[in-house]
């Protein structure tokens, strides 16, 4: 038996501790799974959707306790740990939106569509939105008849165990959600596990990739995949300096940089206009209170997941200096052995073969432009395809960037972090394969089946053509 923790990445200290699944617990939870099956998927879905609703009204009354391990397990400041509670409870309502807007039973000439379950599907979670993100997941499967094997991050264990724990109490039947615990390898055992219907993931495109390409084998299994992004924030006169540094350091560095959404690329004009703005980030940036979940005041951005995520992250500031990149604020370790990181501006324009890959943490890098059609281009240079933005009082430059830039969510004027539970969520490129989360979760957790039906077989009025008719 392998046991592993959880550590609180603000200070080192043990949040949680258990046994990592091995080959028998993952085989023991999909064996769960299929034999809660039948009975949860003829359920009505008023009564699944009544269980789900439990469970909503369980996480508003868990409120406190739930936020409080998510900031202990993955360092989210407590206001922003509520927030994510509060998210997962509002998911239930806008799934069951979704699943009658989407999958509601339809006519179409002489057929009838109806939705049905995959049958045994896996979520795999990420550490960013330990609650929330897989809840995006469960909460529309489990909807649509699915039965689900969970497999939290490895640093965030005690957030799944306790949401588990809510569901139970809801009154979920046994193995019709079922959490295995562990790491990477855990992970693969449930991944390449035969008797799964479906997958879903939130993670690194290093992964999804990996996990698509274990797929393509199984024509049978429903991939959903959501891999973050290299995002583009395009900030372009005519704009208030202040208003637009706000912007610019919400979508930077919410969450310690930790958000699939945040910006990784900044992109202004080489001018006087570029100049201010960078400016008054760079004063707002140094105001940021960076600290432990608790502190008080309270902080607006918590450590980044772990101290080796805060080496490498250092380690790619130092390497992107090295290739000419200009510091115009250090990100700077703030205790060393921890993930406590200050946020860094770098100015990357000078940097030529400028590395295309998704820099997860409080690091910008600016790169200025000379026209709005370079900074289209400069957005565009990049394989993901995930989120994108653009702050400027001009509408028709909102709308060439709306109608060119290939991204799954496109903002304008509003933080990049911003996105509606409402709409869908997703990308193209290496973000994502075209199957969005968010308000269309409903479309990868079930299936249509069309029929023509009527009550009683009879005779045609016209003998089909090639077969013999009987004797009057």
């Amino acid at each position: 038996m392998i046991v592993f923790s959880s550590i609180d990445p603000a200070d080192g200290s043990v949040v949680w501790t258990g046994p990592a699944a091995g080959a028998d617990d993952v085989e023991r939870a999909v064996n769960a799974a299929r034999h809660a099956l039948p009975s949860w998927s003829r359920r009505p879905v008023e009564e699944r959707t009544e269980i789900l609703r439990t469970f909503a009204r369980s996480l508003q009354t868990h409120e406190s306790e739930l936020a409080r391990m998510i900031s202990r397990e993955v360092g989210k400041p407590d206001w922003e740990a509520r927030t994510e509670v509060q998210a997962m409870a509002g998911k239930v309502e806008l799934s069951v939106r979704a699943f009658e807007a989407r999958c509601r039973d339809f006519a179409g000439g002489p057929a009838i569509t109806r939705f049905r379950p995959h049958g045994v599907v896996a979520v795999l979670g990420p550490f960013n939105f330990p609650g929330h993100l897989p809840n995006g997941h469960i909460v529309p499967a489990l909807l649509a008849g699915n039965t689900v094997i969970f497999k939290p991050s490895e640093f965030a264990p005690g957030t799944a165990a306790l949401t588990a724990s809510l569901w139970q109490q809801a009154g979920l039947p046994a193995g019709v959600l079922n959490v295995v615990q562990g790491g990477p390898e855990t992970g693969a055992l449930l991944s390449a596990h035969a008797g799964l219907d479906g997958l879903f993931f939130t993670g690194s495109a290093r992964a999804g990739t990996e996990l698509a390409r274990q797929a393509v084998t199984r024509p049978n299994l429903i991939l959903a995949l959501e891999l973050g992004g290299n995002n583009p924030l395009v900030v372009w006169p005519p704009c208030e300096a202040a208003a637009a540094a706000l912007l610019v350091v919400q979508s930077a560095f919410l969450s310690a940089g930790q958000r699939c959404t945040c910006a990784r690329r900044l992109i202004i004009p080489d001018d006087t206009h570029g100049q201010a703005l960078l400016e008054a980030i760079d004063v707002l940036a140094g105001r940021i209170r960076v600290g432990r979940y608790d502190e008080v005041p309270e902080p607006f951005m918590g450590p980044v997941i772990n101290a080796a995520a805060a080496e490498r992250l250092l380690a790619r500031q130092t390497e992107l200096i090295h290739h000419g990149a200009v510091p115009l604020r250090l990100m700077r370790s703030l205790r060393p052995g921890t993930g406590l990181l200050s946020p860094g501006l770098l100015d990357v324009t000078a940097v030529t073969d400028r590395p295309d890959e998704e820099c997860f943490g409080p690091l910008l890098q600016v790169i200025r432009v000379r026209t709005f059609d370079d900074a289209l281009a400069e957005a565009n240079a990049t394989a993901y395809g995930l989120a994108a933005g653009l702050i400027s009082r001009d509408r028709a430059a909102y709308t060439r960037f709306l109608e060119t830039i290939r991204a799954g969510v496109v903002n304008w004027n509003q933080p990049l972090t911003g996105a509606s539970g409402a709409a869908p969520f997703g990308g193209w490129g290496r973000s994502g394969n075209h199957r969005p989360s968010g308000f269309f979760a409903a479309d990868y957790c079930s299936h249509p089946v069309a029929s023509i039906e009527v009550e009683v077989p009879a005779l045609p009025p016209n003998w089909p053509q090639g077969i013999e008719p009987p004797s009057p």
